[in-house]
């Protein structure tokens, strides 16, 4: 018996645990730069997309099509085929990135503004659009403007991409490329490193606080932004990934977890990731006073350099 008893706890030391699961999302294709050049993009894609199958990471890329709008059209379209080729996925984020608030009539006409482009690149591989993420993760300031929205989306094959995971990628993002573009080496790898070690504290803050409001840890939606930072840092994110455990799954993967069929209903003109949904559905509280924050000299920078490209990104951002 007490050989059978060692046996049985050598087996449970010796065997790893399950690692967590997490899909890689980045909104605002083609990218999100400071610099409009296709140039620039041309560069964010091709590093990123390599970074990506370096490390076998699937990922899905969230389109703009607005961002498609230029004279060197056939080229921004290319680099979302590059997507495709890379074997990655695309979804839809609507034509212009706008505020969802009570029009869902509007938001339906911008979803259908914004897959022309993208259904046809699926198409060409038999494919159809299967995700739609919400600017702003605004899920409709009404609950009505969400029902009507929502039964839309269904009935025209998709499903939301919700958000249980992020990083501010966003406020790193505009003041790394201001520092790429000036050719300041110093300050790029300042910020990179200040993004970096602000991702490797907010990972497991997630992990913690979804453990806290579900009871065990969820497979993970994390949002990110196509952006010149992430291209170059995807070796770093790898890490982080790592040390915390998390294996990067498609998002169709990911949304098996029954969390995401849990009943939410966050309405409203701010939107919020979805642990902090799971929290206010379950009465559950968050860990606010854990929250890492950003640096503060870098918002700075980011605030200085707000709306230089266009409509903002989608921003996920905590909610204390």
């Amino acid at each position: 018996m007490r050989a059978l008893a060692l046996a049985l706890l050598l087996a449970t030391v010796a065997s790893p645990a399950l690692a967590g699961e997490v899909a890689l999302t980045f909104d605002d294709l083609p990218t999100m730069a400071l610099s409009p050049t296709t140039d620039y993009a041309v560069v964010t894609t091709k590093d990123l997309l390599a970074g990506l199958k370096r490390h076998r990471f699937p990922a899905i890329g969230f389109v703009n099509e607005v961002k498609l709008e230029a004279r060197d059209k056939p080229e921004r379209i290319a680099l979302l085929k590059a997507w495709l080729d890379a074997g990655m996925d695309l979804g839809n984020h609507t034509y212009d990135h706008p505020h969802f608030t009570t029009d869902a009539a509007a938001e339906i006409a911008e979803v259908e503004k914004g897959e022309v482009v993208t259904r046809a690149l699926l198409a060409a591989r038999h494919r159809s659009p299967h995700w739609f993420r919400h600017p702003y993760l605004e899920t409709g300031a009404t609950d009505e403007a969400r029902k009507t929205f929502e039964a839309w989306l269904g009935a025209h094959g998709y499903r939301v991409a919700p958000v249980s995971m992020e990083n501010s990628d966003w406020m790193f993002a505009m003041p790394y490329d201001e520092a790429v573009l000036k050719g300041d080496a110093a300050e790029a790898a300042r910020i990179q490193k200040a993004y970096l070690d602000f991702t490797a504290q907010i990972v497991p803050w997630y992990i913690a606080a979804a453990k806290g409001v579900l009871g065990r840890e969820p497979k993970f939606v994390f949002l990110m932004h196509a952006t010149r930072l992430n291209a170059e840092s995807i070796d770093g994110l790898a890490a982080i990934l790592k040390a915390n455990d998390l294996k990067a799954v498609t998002l169709a993967r990911a949304m098996t977890d029954p969390a995401y069929v849990m009943a939410e209903d966050a309405v409203g003109t701010n939107g919020n990731q979805w642990v902090s949904r799971w929290a206010e559905t379950l009465k559950k509280p968050m860990p606010w006073a854990s929250l890492p924050k950003p640096p503060a000299d870098i918002a700075a920078i980011d605030n200085r350099l707000e709306g230089a490209v266009g409509p903002p990104a989608a921003p996920a951002k905590p909610k204390p």
